[in-house]
């Protein structure tokens, strides 16, 4: 037996996380996923993995870590193999409870997984969920809050980056930031709290310029930072930005946040281009919707921004109150570019929930 603790049968839990969108970007890691500067996000709410797991008693608890996984109600040997890598990586310092059961576990999105959109985020971090809950089922413990979303946070950190993120309601901040004292590279914080209200309901419209999955992984855009030249200069203004924008996240400063998201995916996508080897992870119609929001915003003065991550998708972010004419407006002129006029209309949410 792994460890002294009673094995028990027929265990299981499900849980729902979101993905998250970066407005100050985390590209570059060191270490065992530890990032070379902090980021902040909001946490979304309708782009979401669905997570089920449940245990199976072994018969030898000695051999190696057993996982039958599918995604969308089909069997998917590639993300199982990573996924046992991760549990094997993580199981005697976290979870030897591992050791003793075979895992069944069932996935599913809401959006095109390896498109842009933090798919790793959502699922790792609904992963991490299902995990300490399982264990906290093992040693008979509630899911106190505070202990059991920073654990997850670690847990999802360790599976991907930003999934540290993804498991606090809002807003997150993930990496050690001067102006934040409770600031970790372990793990994540939640910044709910120190949002001006404004920014507590604000909508986060993803086009699906392309549903195809990334020429290039994070992951090997992470490595490749560790060449770019002008990557200490960008660790500096990533952090300089997040106490920028931490004002204006506080203060309901519209302006000074959208400047900020802007260009900081921008200076994302700038990176990528003048890495070695040098990629492009934009497609025609994430230009094309760029112009088109900006144009936009600069004819009526209505408070309408985009991001993107690491991938061709557009968020589209604004105030609920400018919801209708927004919505008009990507309908009308952005939804062309969209494929198969695919739009996910978002907005900021409230983290993972347990699925009943």
């Amino acid at each position: 037996m792994s460890s002294s603790i009673e094995i028990k049968n027929n265990l299981k839990t499900g849980w729902e996380s979101p993905s998250n969108i970066a407005l100050v970007k985390y590209w570059g890691k060191h270490g065992r996923q530890l990032p070379n500067n902090a980021s902040i996000s909001f946490t979304l709410s309708q782009a979401a993995t669905r997570t089920f797991v449940s245990l199976e008693k072994k018969t030898n608890p000695e051999e190696a870590i057993e996982v039958v996984f599918s995604f969308d109600g089909k069997p998917n040997n590639s993300f199982a193999a990573k996924i046992v890598k991760f549990l094997t990586s993580i199981a005697d310092e976290y979870f030897p409870y591992l050791k003793d059961y075979k895992l069944n576990i069932e996935s599913s999105n809401s959006f095109p997984h390896s498109s842009g959109i933090a798919s790793s985020a959502s699922s790792m971090s609904a992963l991490a969920c299902c995990l300490c809950d399982l264990e906290n089922q093992i040693i008979g413990k509630t899911n106190d809050d505070k202990t059991f979303f920073k654990k997850a946070s670690i847990i999802s950190r360790l599976g991907s980056g930003s999934a540290a993120r993804s498991v606090f309601a809002q807003a997150a901040v993930w990496g050690k930031h001067t102006d934040l004292s409770e600031s970790s590279d372990e793990y994540a914080i939640g910044v709910d709290t120190s949002l001006h209200p404004v920014f507590k309901t604000m909508q986060n419209d993803i086009l699906i310029i392309s549903a195809d999955e990334k020429s290039v992984s994070s992951t090997a855009g992470h490595a490749l930072m560790e060449g770019n030249p002008y990557a200490p200069v960008r660790y500096e203004q990533a952090n300089h930005s997040l106490s920028k924008l931490l004002i204006a996240l506080k203060e309901g400063d519209l302006e000074t946040f959208g400047k900020i998201t802007e260009d900081e995916a921008l200076t994302l996508h700038a990176l990528m281009m003048c890495s070695d080897p040098s990629y492009i992870l934009m497609e025609e119609g994430s230009l094309a919707v760029i112009k088109k929001i900006k144009k936009f915003r600069e004819k009526y003065n209505i408070p309408v921004y985009f991001t993107l991550d690491a991938g061709p998708n557009i968020h589209v972010l604004y105030p609920e109150k400018y919801d209708k004419e927004v919505s008009q407006f990507i309908i009308a002129e952005l939804k062309p570019y969209c494929h198969q006029g695919r739009i996910i209309r978002d907005k900021v949410g409230n983290g993972p929930s347990k699925i009943s």
